[in-house]
């Protein structure tokens, strides 16, 4: 089974830059949407026919235009929840769960904390509170999969300059924690443990030529229960995909061997 995560910040705009035809290519079983920034009424109909090949699962923020998820998918899943049973970001549109036989896969857009110290606050918040229901469904001996937009590059190798943004949100100790956290409750990053050394990017600023001259962080993650990993394939980090300022990033699994 192959998985994508993807920000694609405003679905309207990147399916405008051809997003969907790479998507076409790469054929994935799975595809996790964030930051779509659009209701589903509010796509035309003859590009919403482009999704044809798939059953879509739409979370979008109640704001217009900001934040949401989407979850594009050709496996039938048991069962589909959206949000976290808290309004104060389930209004943000920010997650959508859906339970599969051999795991249960959240496609997650973390908060940013960039506007102020008060959505830093929210975004720990988030992570805080998320992590209370993974814990829930690992303590029933189920397996997840966490996929999307972490908001946070949780050690130096996952930016270019870590020292000049050790003040800067995306990057402060107490988000970094965070990731720490997770991993002390039985999740894997999993494309970390594969690659330990490998610099590689997800996200890039439009500003000053970042993606031409790879200035870019590691936002965007694949977390997934530690018994899991014996069945991983491969995680692939797709730096030349353009279309958004976040690329997609891919990971193979190989669902039957869990199932079996």
């Amino acid at each position: 089974m192959k998985i994508t995560t993807w920000n694609v910040n405003g679905l309207r705009a990147a399916l405008s830059k051809g997003i969907w035809e790479w998507v076409r290519q790469q054929n994935p079983d799975i595809l996790c949407l964030q930051e779509i920034k659009v209701k589903p009424e509010q796509i035309p109909e003859d590009i919403y026919n482009l999704f044809s090949q798939h059953d879509v699962y739409w979370n979008p923020a109640e704001r217009p235009g900001y934040s949401g998820v989407a979850t594009f998918t050709r496996v039938s899943p048991l069962a589909v929840d959206y949000g976290i049973a808290l309004d104060k970001f389930d209004v943000e549109g920010r997650v959508i769960r859906m339970c599969f036989p051999s795991f249960t896969l959240f496609n997650v857009y973390f908060p940013s904390g960039q506007r102020s110290q008060d959505r830093v606050a929210y975004k720990l918040e988030f992570y805080s509170h998320l992590l209370d229901i993974l814990d829930e469904f690992q303590q029933r001996g189920e397996k997840v999969v966490v996929c999307g937009d972490f908001n946070t590059a949780h050690n130096e190798i996952d930016l270019r300059h870590p020292k000049e943004n050790k003040n800067t949100s995306g990057f402060l100790p107490e988000e970094r924690a965070w990731i720490d956290t997770y991993m002390n409750h039985g999740l894997v990053d999993i494309y970390r443990q594969l690659y330990p050394d490998k610099v590689e990017y997800t996200w890039w600023t439009y500003l000053m030529n970042a993606r031409k001259n790879n200035v870019g962080w590691r936002l965007d993650y694949f977390m997934i229960s530690d018994d899991l990993v014996p069945y991983v394939g491969d995680v692939v980090i797709h730096p030349d995909v353009l279309g958004s300022d976040h690329c997609p990033v891919t990971l193979t699994i190989h669902i039957e061997e869990v199932t079996n």
